[in-house]
């Protein structure tokens, strides 16, 4: 039997409004300065660096006019821009789907990132394929909750506490078959992650638990708080569970 293979997939398609200003306008928000570098390059070069995954596809808007203005050699020969995004992320996945179903096996594992989750580190997605392991479910880097949630009325006043016992925030990557994934996005479009069509198909994926350090990049000061997070990343590598001494 044929040892699948493990492959990226990261939808860049976007132009991140929440993020105000210039990303709506001259510069998408996966291309804004972190350290130095495009945001988007962070977590291309985390996922470049695992050795189990042989390709990371990254899915553009055809008319990207950034991608190209920026050299990502020492990333290595795994990077592969397909300039096929879509308007919504469910779009862009799907049709990163289509263009690389001549290079990935149905078998394959894909895992889907958010260009904007720059702060991923090589243990999260080892501790993710680790974890799935052979499970046709596939699985997500989740957080449990900690604060307590509250549902706001129209007059954003509390309209209800909710429990959060049980609930998890998702994260990326995202890791599921190539085949089963795109048949799940070609039949619900109207999700908002990859693990919501997965479920809507009537699967169960396993949530594996990762950390408040692989934060998305919505709002302005997250951008400070990811520029923390990575110039600590060191620190971080040594006091981590099973690190070495």
């Amino acid at each position: 039997m044929t040892v699948p293979s493990y492959f990226a997939l990261v939808p860049a398609a976007g132009s991140g409004s929440r993020m105000g200003d210039d990303a709506k306008g001259k510069v998408p928000k996966q291309y804004l300065p972190l350290l130095g570098r495009p945001l988007i390059d962070h977590a291309l070069a985390a996922l470049c660096a695992v050795p189990r995954i042989v390709r990371v596809f990254v899915v553009l808007a055809p008319d990207d006019a950034h991608w190209s203005r920026h050299d990502r050699s020492a990333l290595g020969p795994k990077l592969a821009p397909l300039f096929c995004g879509g308007a919504t992320r469910a779009e862009s996945v799907r049709n990163g789907l289509r263009a690389t179903a001549s290079q990935v096996s149905s078998d394959d594992w894909i895992l889907v990132h958010d260009a904007a989750r720059p702060c991923l580190a090589g243990w999260h997605v080892q501790a993710l394929i680790d974890a799935v392991g052979d499970d046709e479910a596939g699985g997500l880097l989740a957080v449990p909750l900690a604060d307590t949630l509250k549902r706001a009325d129209p007059d954003g006043r509390i309209s209800a506490t909710v429990p959060r016992e049980d609930l998890w925030q998702a994260q990326t990557p995202q890791m599921f078959r190539h085949g089963a994934l795109r048949r799940a996005l070609e039949s619900h479009t109207g999700v908002s992650d990859e693990a919501g069509a997965m479920e809507a198909q009537g699967f169960r994926p396993r949530l594996v638990a990762a950390d408040q350090t692989n934060l998305k990049v919505t709002y302005p000061l997250d951008l400070r708080l990811a520029a923390w997070i990575l110039q600590q990343r060191d620190d971080m590598n040594n006091e981590r569970p099973g690190a070495a001494p």
